[in-house]
């Protein structure tokens, strides 16, 4: 009998990057936890604003700040950074190098993290969307950042095979990308700040750059690998893959602007943001294509990746809808755009680096997941959780902004015809805390058996010769 680490489901490049890459995968989920209880925080202060008024740290503008840093660098980028790399070694047909730069990059991301969360706890945040961490720690994400990416490009540069797969272009167009968009905006807004109406211009670029070249590109990396070995059958409509890449990432940015309607700005930028959102649905459309096996899986990585895909299309659809000036004249400005936030990036990009993660973990131990019972959980928590946050985020959001369209509207009656909905966001972040404390203690109790014992043997059926070099 073979040994795991020669099987077509446990690598060579599971077994060497095994440490490093479960580094990154924990660190996203401590962050992750970390980012429900701060979003929960913030969501009972919308409806109880004495909740912690108390305590300068937590008013509900930092926490607000506190959370959203969290769950974009450190849960998204931590795992997606992991799975991308996971990807790339496993597809490049050697174990991943410079494995050490990973480590280290890795720690330093999350100590500029946890320093850019002090700083925001105690008033130095910045003003920008995405952006709030104190400047003098974005430098350091820069670094940090690269030298994670060294593992990943060695890889790229270094593979043994002639063609590429879709989750290859992903994974470095991510790690290419996010530095080069990260300077732009550090420079233009941080270090040698454009002046007036043109530094919201540069905020809307980078927050819809930071989806559409950073973490759409991360997330799909792993989904586009994941799909065809899970399922056994290759993409059917491949051969489009490259088309909406590209489209992505040359129109993806574009769309920044559809936040500015209404707004002091050129009245070409919100049109031409209206007109990339039109022209992105190609991209999706190919998405749903090539990735539509996933409904027929009955894995739980498939789950969450067909839960993900219709989040991800819906996003799509609603990021068109509202780019129209007659829809933006209701949602714009109210909880509705924190509805569709949640539904990009907790429905979405989420969904998808779970299913990627519940995946990846048993090939990097060697082992199944601990517990079949917590993983049925979380994904029953998860998919209630952001289909009910979603639901009354975009309830609570339009109403305020049918209230606010009728100027005898009171402030405090907005509050009241809202509060309903708000406490709903409060029991949907609160499932979401619950689930992902479930996805937290099911992989700690899994890794930890991997330091005590060997890997099991059978921990996987043998897949076919096109699963295993499927793409």
């Amino acid at each position: 009998m073979s040994s795991p680490s020669t099987t077509a489901e446990v690598t060579g490049a599971d077994t060497v990057g095994r440490w490093p890459l479960l580094l990154l995968l924990a660190s996203g989920l401590v962050w992750l936890v970390l980012s429900g209880v701060l979003a929960l925080i913030a969501s009972i202060q919308l409806h109880s604003p004495a909740f912690l008024a108390d305590c300068e740290s937590l008013t509900h503008g930092r926490v607000t700040s506190l959370a959203e840093t969290t769950f974009i660098y450190g849960w998204a980028a931590n795992t997606g950074l992991g799975v991308a790399l996971w990807v790339l070694g496993r597809l490049g047909g050697a174990p991943l190098r410079a494995l050490n730069w990973a480590v280290v990059g890795t720690l330093f991301w999350n100590a500029g993290i946890s320093l850019g969360l002090v700083g925001i706890a105690t008033g130095d945040a910045t003003s920008f969307a995405l952006l709030e961490m104190p400047r003098y720690v974005q430098p350091l994400l820069v670094a940090a950042y690269v030298a994670i990416g060294v593992s990943g490009i060695l890889a790229w540069s270094g593979r043994r095979t002639d063609g590429t797969f879709a989750s290859q272009w992903y994974a470095v167009a991510a790690l290419f990308l996010f530095p080069w968009l990260l300077i732009a905006a550090q420079t233009m807004l941080l270090w040698s700040p454009v002046r007036g109406v043109l530094q919201a211009v540069v905020n809307g670029w980078y927050v819809q750059g930071a989806f559409s070249l950073w973490l759409a590109p991360l997330a799909l990396a792993g989904v586009y690998y994941v799909v065809p070995k899970a399922t056994g059958r290759t993409l059917p409509s491949y051969e489009f893959a490259s088309l909406s890449f590209w489209t992505l990432l040359f129109v993806g940015s574009l769309t920044g602007g559809r936040h500015l309607i209404g707004g002091p700005v050129p009245a070409w930028i919100p049109t031409l943001a209206n007109a990339a959102c039109t022209m992105l649905l190609f991209h999706y459309a190919v998405v749903a294509l090539n990735l539509r096996g996933a409904f027929s899986g009955g894995s739980t990585a498939l789950r969450f990746i067909s839960f993900g895909l219709v989040a991800y299309l819906l996003g799509a659809v609603l990021d068109a809808v509202t780019a129209f000036r007659g829809v933006a004249l209701v949602t714009q400005f109210t909880s509705f755009a924190t509805a569709q936030q949640q539904l990009a990036l907790y429905g979405g990009i989420s969904m998808f680096l779970f299913g990627s993660l519940y995946f990846a973990v048993p090939r990097l131990t060697g082992r199944a997941w601990a517990s079949a019972a917590l993983l049925r959980g979380h994904l029953a928590l998860a998919s209630f959780g952001v289909v009910l946050l979603v639901v009354t985020l975009a309830a609570a959001g339009w109403t305020q902004g049918q209230d606010l369209n009728h100027a005898a509207t009171s402030f405090a009656d907005i509050a009241a015809h809202t509060r309903p909905w708000l406490l709903g966001v409060t029991a949907a972040q609160g499932i979401l805390l619950l689930g992902n404390l479930l996805l937290l203690v099911n992989f700690a109790i899994s890794v930890s058996s991997v330091c005590c014992s060997a890997p099991a043997e059978n921990s996987f059926r043998q897949p076919s010769t096109m699963e295993a070099h499927a793409s």
